[in-house]
């Protein structure tokens, strides 16, 4: 039987010993209940400020009702990819609730972004073309664009003067986000779609984070800012955010999608979301569409952690969103501040390098609507007690 001392062609164990030295190994944790405001690890409960549940709906019994039933009208599973028996009427009158909520054309169905986003861009793009992505793209898009026979131009963040002189030749795809995942703050999408225009390429949206947040209906950040859906040619969503449940979409032409239907091979050769699932999605979106009560109390949410931090003397990033990252700096004092946190029954997720750049360590703090006023009292006075130095406002920080 195989050891781990049988490294063989693989050196595993030194890899994994170099990330501990400089505190950046990973581990998992299995809790109990991890969406919402509330979570339950290893026996003891928390106020969660690390899940992606933005209008706290992971636990809406609307939405779990919705599952139920689906199970029970169509099984627990799929059977099959979309292109054999895996597509239902469920699955259908999804993507046409979508393209009616975004006001697309078409609509269709993936099982979580990270496989969206790549089966756009290896469908797409060949070695005759061009990909620019904003440097602080979601690796799922960083990752696919380094393995395309095109060539990739990454611009700094948010800097559309650097994008418009990259953009003096070649033709081919923009890909910026709508709310960034480490950082909260927006893409400038007036801006990128202007550049897009002028410089006739094709223009992508990943708006997992700002989906369901934003906007009026929470229609995203492109609603929010007033760009136009015509503007943008593609357009990706998740479900497991704000949504509360699992999966993703990509929108935009009926052409597009019929593109995609046929080339895109994770969407050909994968086995399709359950039927149910997409009951559930149904359901979300429904309620997603009449909360702006939940929205307008999570902005102020927002604002309240913001000031209170600020007084504090924690460096924020430059955020409206519920993703509110407090900078730290070094991998160990962020690990020692969440777990400083953990002690005063606050859950926190450190997030440092290869995530974020060198330097620029933090807790990545996400606010949820399910929150109260209190509990956010409750984290600030977590931060204030936790005996660490503030980070300086410095250099590339700044953006953070």
């Amino acid at each position: 039987m195989l050891t781990s001392a049988d490294q063989g062609p693989f050196a595993l164990g030194e890899a994994l010993a170099a990330r501990e030295r400089e505190a950046l190994r990973r581990c998992r944790t299995p809790t109990e209940g991890g969406s919402g405001a509330r979570l339950r690890v290893g026996g003891q409960d928390y106020l969660n400020f690390s899940a992606n549940d933005y209008l706290g709906l992971g636990d809406d019994d609307a939405i779990k009702q919705a599952f139920k039933e689906g199970i029970d009208r169509h099984g627990a599973g799929a059977g099959a990819s979309p292109l054999v028996t895996g597509y239902s009427r469920a699955h259908q009158a999804l993507e046409e609730q979508i393209a009616d909520w975004l006001g697309l054309e078409a609509v269709l169905l993936f099982n979580c972004g990270f496989s969206a986003n790549q089966a756009v861009l290896k469908a797409l793009l060949g070695k005759e073309h061009l990909l620019w992505q904003d440097r602080l793209n979601h690796a799922s898009l960083q990752e696919m664009g380094s393995q395309l026979p095109c060539r990739m131009k990454r611009f700094p963040h948010n800097d559309m003067a650097a994008l418009a002189r990259q953009l003096e030749s070649g033709k081919g795809l923009i890909v910026s986000e709508g709310v960034f995942s480490m950082d909260g703050d927006q893409g400038p999408w007036r801006e990128l779609s202007e550049l897009a225009a002028r410089s006739r390429n094709w223009l992508m949206i990943d708006d997992a984070h700002g989906l369901g947040v934003l906007g009026p209906e929470g229609r995203g950040t492109l609603a929010a800012q007033g760009v136009s859906p015509a503007c943008v040619h593609i357009q990706m969503g998740t479900f497991g955010k704000a949504l509360g449940v699992a999966g993703a979409f990509v929108g935009g032409s009926r052409e597009l999608v019929e593109y995609l239907v046929n080339f895109a091979r994770s969407y050909v050769y994968s086995t399709h979301m359950p039927a149910a699932q997409a009951c559930a999605v149904a359901k979300s979106i429904a309620l997603v569409r009449g909360a702006d009560e939940a929205r307008a109390h999570l902005q102020q949410l927002i604002r309240r952690f913001r000031q209170g931090a600020g007084q504090l003397g924690w460096t924020l990033g430059a955020s409206e969103t519920p993703i509110q990252p407090l900078l730290v700096g070094e991998s160990r004092a962020a690990l020692q501040l969440a777990e400083r946190l953990r002690g005063a029954g606050l859950w926190v997720g450190a997030i440092r390098p290869p995530t974020v750049p060198a330097g620029t360590a933090r807790l990545r703090i996400t606010l949820s609507a399910a929150h109260s006023e209190q509990e956010i009292d409750r984290l600030l006075d977590g931060l204030g007690q936790a005996g660490i130095e503030p980070m300086q406002e410095q250099g590339e920080a700044k953006h953070a």
